[in-house]
């Protein structure tokens, strides 16, 4: 049985995807009987299923030159869905406008409308919600550092 390396599978990875926009947001290799490995990729687009299949492709073609063809493993490729938190700064650009839930390392919340990114970190305007008032405060910085988990709320309107 293969003993897959993570290194060497990101390397493989890296070759799959490219030089286009996409980045790697998570890679897991599991420890069970039957390994699965798993790829969650994004870009400044987002992810669409043939640019899943063509990596997935890429990926496998690499991972039976590397480990032959009677490795045996799960492979899944996929994007972050919905409910994921943001975990890479490349992917807060595109939801600049939308409505974001911090959670901030000293243990503070808030919510509000991305309103811009730096290299550095966010801007938020703040919405606070006293009784039935709600009220936005002008953009505050967050430095990516301070930010523990960030998730797009998601609006039914």
């Amino acid at each position: 049985m293969a003993q897959f390396d993570r290194q060497r599978i990101q390397q493989l990875l890296t070759e799959a995807i490219g030089e286009g926009e996409l980045f790697v947001v998570s890679l897991t290799v599991s420890d069970a009987v039957l390994p699965k490995i798993t790829v969650t990729l994004d870009g400044p687009n987002g992810l669409g299923i043939d640019e899943i299949v063509t990596i997935t492709r890429r990926l496998n073609r690499g991972m039976e030159e590397l480990y032959g063809e009677e490795a045996a493993y799960s492979l899944e490729v996929t994007s972050p869905g919905a409910d994921q938190p943001l975990s890479d700064p490349r992917q807060y650009q595109r939801h600049i406008g939308r409505s974001l839930a911090l959670k901030l390392q000293d243990g503070t919340e808030k919510t509000g409308p991305l309103t811009a990114v730096t290299p550095e970190g966010i801007e938020l305007e703040e919405v606070i919600k006293v009784k039935t008032k709600k009220t936005t405060l002008p953009a505050a910085f967050f430095p990516f550092g301070d930010i523990k988990e960030a998730k797009v709320v998601i609006s039914f309107k």
